[in-house]
This record gives C-alpha cells, sequence and structure tokens, in this order.
C-alpha cells in the first residue's frame, strides 16, 4: 500500500492506494477516515486499484478552515482525487454521507465516474413528507445532544438512527472497541468532533440536483443492507431508487455491512461492478 497527499489551495487531502485493476474509490460514512474500511479495501485489491483517503477536515486532511462546509465541497475535493491519480473514470462505493457524496460527485463531475455504489445515502430531502419531518427532527436532536452533552451521547443517537447491530458481523471480524493508543483515540475524537460540527449539518443542509442525477442515472446503484429495512437511511435509499426509476441492490447486513461483513460485502461489490 501507498500513501500520498493531493495538494489544494485549502486542503491537503491525504489518501492510500492498493491493488491492481481498474480504479474504486471507496467514500467512508460517518467520521471513518482512510484507515476505516479496511478489511474491505483488502479484500478488493486483487480485482482493483483501492484509493480510500481521509476526508477533509478528518486526520491527515486538516483544511486551513472548516466553516461553510457542503457536500458539494467534499465532491470537487473527489474529483481532484481521481483526477490526480488516474486520466480514466473510476468505479466509485460511498456509504452514508461517502454515498451523498458520490451522487453529487455523479451530479456535477459525470466525466470522473464509471459506475456509483450509493449504500443507504440519507437523502433526506427525498423523503416522504412526514418521514422526512421525523429524519430531520432526529438530526437536529443528534447535533442539540452533541452540543449539550457531548461525542458519547450523540454517537449513541446515531448508532440507534441507523440500526447498527455489532453481533451482526462476519466471525473473524472482532468486536469493535476503543483504541488502547492514546494518539489513536485522540484522533479518532478529534475526528468525530469535526463530524458531528461540520458534516452532519452539511447533510441536514444536502438538497440533490434531480435533474442532473437523472441524467446520469444509469451510472448510479442505489444499495441498501439486507438488516436495514426499518432505518431511514434504508428508507432514503428505495426513496433515491424511485426518483431515479432504478432498482435497488441489496447488500449484506446493515448500514455498516461493509466494516462488519467486509468479505460478503466486498463479492457483492464485485459483482455489481462487474456488470457495468
Amino acid at each position: 500500500m501507498a500513501t500520498g497527499q493531493i495538494e489544494t489551495a485549502d486542503v491537503d487531502l491525504y489518501y492510500t492506494i492498493r491493488g491492481a485493476g481498474p480504479m474504486l474509490v471507496i467514500l467512508q460514512g460517518g467520521a471513518g477516515n482512510a484507515d476505516g474500511s479496511e478489511d474491505l479495501a483488502n479484500h478488493l485489491a486483487n480485482q482493483f486499484t483501492i484509493v480510500t483517503y481521509d476526508r477533509r477536515g478528518l486526520s491527515r486532511s486538516a483544511p486551513i478552515r472548516a466553516e461553510g462546509y457542503e457536500i458539494a465541497t467534499h465532491a470537487v475535493d473527489i474529483a481532484r482525487l481521481i483526477a490526480a491519480l488516474s486520466d480514466k473514470h473510476a468505479f466509485v462505493f460511498g456509504t452514508s454521507i461517502g454515498a451523498l457524496i458520490g451522487l453529487e460527485l455523479v451530479a456535477h463531475h459525470a466525466a470522473h465516474v464509471r459506475a456509483l455504489i450509493a449504500h443507504e445515502p440519507p437523502v433526506l430531502a427525498l423523503l416522504e413528507a412526514t418521514t422526512r419531518e421525523e429524519a430531520l427532527r432526529h438530526h437536529s436532536e443528534v447535533i442539540e445532544t452533541f452540543q449539550r452533552n457531548g461525542i458519547p451521547a450523540a454517537m449513541k443517537m446515531m448508532v440507534a438512527m441507523s440500526g447498527l447491530d455489532i453481533n451482526d458481523r462476519e466471525p473473524e471480524v472482532p468486536a469493535q472497541t476503543l483504541a488502547a493508543d492514546p494518539k489513536v483515540a485522540a484522533e479518532r475524537s478529534a475526528d468525530l468532533q469535526h463530524f458531528l460540527t461540520w458534516d452532519v449539518p452539511a447533510v441536514t443542509r444536502y438538497q440533490p440536483d434531480i435533474d442532473a442525477l437523472t441524467a446520469e442515472r444509469s451510472k448510479i446503484v442505489p444499495a441498501v443492507g439486507s438488516t436495514s429495512q426499518a432505518t431511514l437511511p434504508y428508507r432514503s435509499a428505495t426513496a433515491l431508487a424511485e426518483v431515479l426509476a432504478a432498482k435497488v441492490v441489496e447488500f449484506p447486513g446493515g448500514h455498516s455491512g461493509y466494516i462488519l461483513r467486509p468479505k460478503a460485502f466486498a463479492t457483492k461489490l464485485d459483482e455489481v461492478f462487474s456488470q457495468r
């Protein structure tokens, strides 16, 4: 695995690259950095050249300023990253906020994308009115809880919203534990602080460009987790599929299936991308 940084005017984006074959960029969910999907990346490295990165504001991609972040800002970063690493378009897998970034990338930088698997993107604007109001209320409560009670209380709410079940995992995947290394733990805390301060509000504000997405619908694969049916992310993905008149593809596990079921998830990603 090689690492590097792409320099821009306001942020140096840290990335990793491994494997061989067509480029596949992984856009993490939550506050996940370039290391957050390590098992998935390793399972795919025989079929693809895998690129992961630290989203601006996280870990090794510290920007000059954080104010005013939007999903579109992250999409510009990914377009620059793909262009810097390859003269061809790339496969893209995005999950949660990463799937929103992927949708924005397809909508406004489509030349960089061969195909996007958008796994449970929280496109709240596409939800039916009552469900949308519920989702917006939950997001507001998460932000207020973070401001009042801190990171653990807010993340507990986010985990509940996504329906995460830590026991729904492959046998070789250990239960998630807090990092014992104080440096790693401090970095994780800083990433969560940034995520809750800037990225969660950006998700809440996001308004998809429906016309642009519809024009590029052939590149977009809406995806859900096989155990996510009762969650808002699942409903958002199915709402996206309805707008695009697209078939929803089911992936192993729930909202975090790419972390908890990386082997089966990688097999499904390879299967879907091989058809594009």
